[in-house]
């Protein structure tokens, strides 16, 4: 079954404003979204790939 989340969830997840996610939008940064019938949703697999790109090594 395909998990989606509003941005208020998705903001909730990253402890981020929904205003942030909007800009995020308008600057095509973060991940990949839906419009459905007006709303934006986000597709968990596609959250969880923005997570994982962002993921970086620290070096000693």
């Amino acid at each position: 079954m395909l998990k989606l989340l509003d941005q208020n969830q998705l903001a909730e997840r990253w402890k981020l404003s929904h205003r942030t996610l909007e800009a995020w939008r308008w600057r095509r940064r973060g991940p990949a979204f839906l419009k459905l019938g007006g709303k934006v949703v986000y597709r968990l697999e596609d959250i969880e790939a923005f997570e994982a790109s962002q993921r970086r090594e620290c070096t000693p």
